[in-house]
């Protein structure tokens, strides 16, 4: 099968020695430019997907996917049953109920507000990864109130004396336990600003809790403002009896995580509702999906600015091969062919750059991921996340090609409108 005209005209259009040098140098420097567009484009990219998915596995290690609560209540009852009717629609993995209340903590030394959850150890090891975040201790000892020494009552341990004689168990996040200054064995006091009423008003309920564990999420949010400690202790503290928050429910699929909550609300009927992680958690992620798409625009300026190379190129060799051009006029060449053969070579300029940049961006990125660490106890990560999509390698291919087959539009245009006769009246 043999090939066209055009194609074998173009190529030695782009081989061939010419009069003009600064050609040769645009032509240069249009591949270098789409290159370098192509490269910066999946590096970018390649880097925000990586830390949008090391955010997301951080989130989704320290809580659930999907949340059930109350329209109505602020606690719900009967949460065991609902526990079971959730557990039996498809997809989901495990649930567990939680309790959830702002506190302050209070220690020797620092005093801090933070969000405390009351959880079933056993069952939220199936819903989350809290067991392997855990640097020191044991989430075992969650359930194993410390007795306290002497067996009476302690005036400086007052709520300890009133509950059995027993401190419970808390798990403090790493930087919580660092402002706090209390590590594994060590007291502090959980204070709630809603406690009984008295002569004076509402006073605070107080009560001492023993640090059993401490944990890193790898997230500074959670790691500053969560604490842990067992579901029945919750529901005494807060006064709750036999209720909870809501439930926490884990998934086979994240991203069909909005279907199976809609499965969740019909199976429970109203008032229930479930929200997923990425309703969870809208305002970022939507923030990090505007932020890449933003990235991708800008930097395909990078591509268009190499694509103005690409016009002044061809334009100064149609200028310069205007006798060629109209000798294959004179032989019968038509317009749509002189237009292929002048497309055909921004094409090669588009393609030659396109296939360069894609293993270039690669090298980038395996040169930061590898050669550039951080401190993790700054950063929290020690080596920039990378994840490169097929889709976004594709997306950056495509636009490259379109943005060179665009440039090559005028000049082709100009080639095909040259008038023979005028073109060889001087020759």
């Amino acid at each position: 099968m043999q090939l066209p005209y055009e194609i074998f005209v173009g190529l030695r259009y782009l081989r061939a020695k010419r009069r003009q040098r600064t050609i040769s140098l645009n032509t240069f420097v249009s591949v270098a430019g789409i290159t370098l567009g192509v490269a910066a484009l999946i590096g970018t990219l390649g880097i925000m997907t990586g830390f949008k998915e090391d955010l997301q596995a951080k989130i989704l290690g320290t809580t659930s996917h999907i949340v059930v609560q109350d329209r109505t209540r602020e606690n719900m009852a009967n949460y065991d049953a609902l526990v079971t009717r959730v557990q039996q629609v498809p997809h989901v993995l495990a649930a567990t109920p939680f309790v959830f209340r702002q506190v302050l903590l209070t220690s020797q030394s620092a005093v801090q507000g933070i969000v405390l959850r009351g959880i079933d150890p056993q069952r939220e090891v199936r819903v989350t990864d809290l067991a392997k975040n855990i640097k020191s201790g044991r989430l075992a000892d969650l359930e194993t109130p410390e007795p306290v020494a002497g067996g009476g009552t302690s005036a400086a341990d007052p709520a300890a004396a009133t509950s059995g004689l027993a401190r419970p168990g808390i798990i403090l996040g790493k930087e919580l336990s660092m402002r706090l200054g209390a590590f594994v064995g060590d007291t502090i006091n959980v204070v709630s600003p809603v406690g009984p009423m008295s002569a004076i008003g509402m006073t605070p309920k107080i009560r001492v809790f023993r640090v059993v564990a401490v944990f890193e999420s790898g997230m500074y949010e959670y790691d500053s403002s969560l604490a842990y400690i067992a579901l029945g202790e919750a529901q005494k503290f807060f006064n709750m009896n036999d209720t909870a928050t809501g439930i926490e429910v884990k998934v086979d699929d994240i991203f069909i995580a909005a279907d199976i909550a809609r499965a969740i609300e019909q199976a429970l009927g109203y008032p229930y509702w479930a929200r997923d992680w990425m309703q969870l958690n809208r305002n970022l992620f939507s923030a990090l999906k505007l932020e890449k798409v933003m990235m991708f625009l800008l930097l395909v300026l990078i591509t268009l600015v190499a694509s103005f190379n690409i016009v002044s190129t061809l334009t100064m060799i149609v200028s310069e091969k205007q006798r060629e051009i109209a000798v294959l006029k004179a032989m019968g060449s038509t317009r749509k062919a002189i237009m292929r053969i002048f497309m055909l070579n921004g094409l090669i300029i588009g393609l030659t750059g396109t296939v360069i940049g894609i293993p270039l961006g690669y090298a980038f990125l395996w040169l930061i991921q590898t050669y550039w660490t951080f401190d993790p106890t700054v950063y929290y990560i020690s080596h920039v996340p990378v994840h490169v999509q097929a889709l976004d390698v594709i997306l950056v291919s495509f636009s490259a090609i379109l943005i060179s087959f665009s440039a090559t539009l005028y000049p082709s245009w100009q080639a095909a409108k040259l008038d023979p006769a005028a073109a060889l009246r001087y020759e």
